[in-house]
């Protein structure tokens, strides 16, 4: 398979695909896929039922749970539901936007239910967040929900999909969820 061939080369730059225009990558890691739908409880149970994908733990996002939030450099108070599961190494995110204000109900209300983003380690969260700048890549939303900082970066028109970053304090935990799919006994 060609795909487990290129996954074991090593690069050294240049590549075969031209120079390299920077020291080292920007991510580091794949962390989250977060999808925007419009019924959370249904998309978990399909999720978990149909595809083997949960458990889900279940959160509140808006003024009273996320300090600083903004859309577009503007302070806005926004909300909605999401629930995390870790499976096949990697976060999912489903999100059910409450009100009209998030990029989560814009996406929702061009795009219907979908896949909104892909978060990506970085080693220096305000650092990358200063590199997309310069290069267009504008803050769309953030916030700060139990001392984690999140960034949503408009990487559409060079990645094809939003990114987001974090910045999280060392040894952080989750809060515990306001409840579970499936329900724990």
């Amino acid at each position: 398979m060609w795909y487990r061939a290129m996954t074991k080369m090593e690069f050294s730059y240049p590549t075969i695909w031209g120079e390299r225009k920077m020291d080292k990558p920007i991510f580091t890691e794949v962390l989250q896929i977060g999808i925007v739908v419009d019924d959370l409880d249904a998309y978990m149970k399909r999720y978990h039922d149909d595809y083997g994908i949960g458990p889900w733990l279940v959160y509140d996002f808006n003024k009273e749970t996320v300090r600083n939030m903004t859309i577009r450099g503007e302070k806005v108070d926004y909300s909605m539901k999401i629930a995390l599961c870790d499976a096949h190494n990697v976060q999912w995110e489903l999100i059910e936007p409450t009100d009209d204000r998030s990029v989560y109900a814009e996406f929702l209300k061009q795009h219907g239910p979908g896949l909104h983003h892909v978060a990506l380690g970085t080693e220096n969260h305000d650092d990358v967040v200063k590199t997309m700048a310069a290069r267009g890549n504008e803050v769309i939303q953030s916030g700060i929900f139990h001392k984690i900082g999140y960034t949503y970066l408009n990487t559409t028109k060079d990645l094809g999909f939003i990114a987001e970053i974090y910045h999280i304090p060392e040894g952080f935990e989750l809060p515990a969820p306001l409840r579970t799919y499936p329900p724990q006994s």
